[in-house]
């Protein structure tokens, strides 16, 4: 039988690096209702010392990462025009099978990319 569970890693593509430091919220979508479950930090790796969602907390459904991408960027010292082009980075998405889900953030100053990982 598979288990489900979430990761993610972030990579800053600009400066060909993970992206450490970076705050990641995890939000659980119901409808019209934004429930946040939690806040995590990459690390030097640019992902999470553990499973965003580990198999005892994984239930199928709608889910929202956030990726505080403006904070992570100013923190590098780029300089950025104000209002940032990125700053927020919300990656909404579903979860219909308990399975391992690897929701990966590429991340350039003016770019991103996602993908169901593996």
């Amino acid at each position: 039988m598979m288990t489900g569970y979430l990761t993610t890693h972030v990579l800053d593509t600009a400066r060909g690096c993970p992206a450490p430091d970076m705050k990641i919220e995890l939000f659980k979508i119901d409808g019209d209702n934004r429930t946040l479950l939690k806040t995590l930090t990459t690390n030097s790796d640019g992902r999470t010392d553990s499973q965003i969602l580990p198999e005892s907390e994984f239930e199928t459904g709608t889910y929202e990462l956030v990726f505080h991408a403006g904070s992570y960027l100013d923190g590098c010292g780029i300089t950025l025009t104000e209002p940032k082009f990125l700053d927020l980075i919300p990656i909404r998405f579903g979860m219909s099978e308990a399975s391992h889900y690897h929701v990966p953030l590429l991340l350039s100053p003016y770019a991103f990319s996602t993908y169901r990982g593996s």
